[in-house]
């Protein structure tokens, strides 16, 4: 279809458009925003007016736009356009912005980002915005923005919203500041974050500090830093210690891990490696290792669970990343948190600590774009409303085809012909997601789905007056995983069932 759109004109594809069935239209607006050619984008905005058309296909219109491989300056410039001084329904307005800090970090990557005066734009949307931002999710999602643009000079506003936000804005914050690569993380973010970790200025939500001793152990850390977080860890709650340890020990085993042979030397001093630090009974756990493993490609499997005193899930992280020739790509990272449950099931909270609103959600990130956040309930009221209504149908966090390569060149060969090459790759995606939670049976569910078909079309043509040659190659996956948690908490210690299922790959 691309391929087909790259030479048509722009009434063509308008027409297309216009006259598709209602059940076909999403897959040609992901079509025309792939293509990318001057036409399809006119006939896209001619097509899409965001004050009438439903909530879904504009969602799709911005989704395929966000996962674009190569973006180009005129798309963004759509984007904005459509966004720019319009009355917009909550969703499509989070997810705009979302899409706008993906576009301009992408612009950035191919060296855009001085060039194109819609990138200025596009940066300026974002931190306009974020200036003017007066409700905790407002900010939140242009904090989402800011970590999708990954612009270095973005940092010091991340910094500032971590150290003196309120718990959320802070949780985005470092969210943001850990998706910068090792060089990016200044001793300037590194103070910071141990501030927030040692709580020397405010006292900090459990998982904001989390996040603070992650970005400290992760880039490159010192023995101290290193030394002070161990012994940290005897000072705090049973669940969050537990936790901390695991992580330090996961970084051991990981081979590619920055910190490594730092945590052996600390690990070789019987003041800190012994039984006292190393004890904690918590049923908290951190685990990643490898799915699988070639000479140039590996892909892990991560897990993080955190649990309340109490036994009730606090947060749970589970990510599918893919490491080749030192780079590393966050395939699908799924995140789910609840929070204020401990007052609902008559638990008293850690001194110091602020009551939490009763609150679950998700969010997602999917290769390396961060999507926006999804709500399950907020308030009791909410809960109830919930439990008593529930469809028992599953959350769809994105689903949509997307072009992931778009490549081609021409090859002079020393004999003085010349090879076309052409490459081209798509991925049909459905993620879903789905919490449930039962006051009567007291358990807790999740699920995450995770399916996918990529399918990729290589061409190299020979083209001469007296020879012609063509090698043609097509491969297609089909990859699903499944991965369910289920925790029963009528009694203590609390039940956990934890399970992966990975189904049988079709190949062709």
């Amino acid at each position: 279809f691309i391929q087909m759109l790259r030479g048509a004109k722009k009434r063509d594809v308008l027409q297309l458009l216009r006259r598709a069935p209602e059940e076909t239209c999403p897959f040609l607006v992901e079509v025309a925003v792939a293509t990318q050619s001057v036409a399809s984008l006119a006939a896209l905005s001619d097509f899409l007016d965001f004050s009438k058309e439903p909530k879904p296909l504009l969602e799709k219109f911005l989704y395929s736009a966000a996962f674009s491989p190569r973006p180009s300056g005129e798309l963004l410039h759509l984007v904005l356009d459509k966004l720019d001084g319009k009355q917009l329904a909550s969703e499509i307005w989070e997810t705009g912005i979302v899409a706008v800090g993906s576009l301009v970090g992408k612009l950035c990557q191919q060296k855009l980002c001085g060039l194109q005066q819609v990138v200025e734009r596009g940066v300026e949307t974002i931190l306009r915005g974020l200036r003017g931002a007066e409700e905790e999710p407002e900010v939140v999602i242009y904090l989402l923005a800011l970590g999708n643009t990954m612009l270095p000079e973005t940092i010091p506003t991340l910094l500032e919203h971590a150290e003196d936000g309120p718990t959320a804005v802070t949780a985005s914050a470092t969210s943001a500041l850990k998706r910068f690569p090792t060089p990016h993380i200044s001793s300037k973010v590194k103070r910071v974050m141990r501030r927030i970790f040692h709580q020397q200025r405010k006292s900090y939500d459990k998982t904001c500090r989390l996040a603070a001793a992650e970005i400290l152990l992760d880039n490159h850390p010192s023995p101290m830093d290193v030394i002070n977080i161990l012994l940290a860890t005897s000072e705090m709650e049973t669940e969050m210690a537990t936790f901390l340890l695991l992580k330090v020990q996961n970084s051991l085993r990981d081979r590619h891990h920055l910190a490594k042979e730092i945590m052996k030397d600390i690990m070789g001093d019987p003041r800190i490696n012994n039984y006292n630090f190393f004890s904690k009974v918590g049923i908290s756990s951190s685990f990643s290792g490898p799915l699988t493993a070639t000479q140039d490609l590996t892909s892990t499997f991560g897990l993080d669970l955190l649990f309340l005193e109490g036994g009730f899930l606090r947060k749970s992280v589970s990510d599918f990343s893919l490491l080749s020739h030192g780079q590393r790509l966050r395939a699908v990272q799924v995140t789910f948190e609840a929070q204020g449950m401990e007052s609902m099931m008559g638990e008293n909270l850690s001194e110091g600590e602020e009551e939490p609103e009763l609150m679950a959600g998700m969010s997602a990130t999917f290769f390396d774009v961060q999507l926006r956040p999804v709500i399950f309930f907020e308030g009791y009221t909410d809960l109830m409303a919930k439990v008593l209504l529930s469809s028992g149908e599953p959350t769809s966090v994105v689903r949509g085809n997307l072009l992931l390569m778009d490549h081609h060149q021409v090859i002079p060969l020393q004999s003085g012909l010349q090879v076309t090459i052409r490459l081209q790759g798509g991925l049909g995606l459905d993620i879903s997601a789905d919490m449930d939670v039962s006051i009567w049976e007291q358990e807790l569910q999740t699920s995450v789905t995770a399916g996918g078909s990529l399918a990729m079309d290589f061409q190299a043509e020979l083209d001469s007056p007296f020879l012609q040659a063509t090698l043609r190659s097509q491969t297609e996956v089909e990859p699903s995983i499944h991965f369910d948690t289920k925790l029963r908490f009528s009694s203590s210690p609390v039940l956990m069932c934890l399970q992966l299922r990975e189904e049988q790959v079709p190949y062709r």
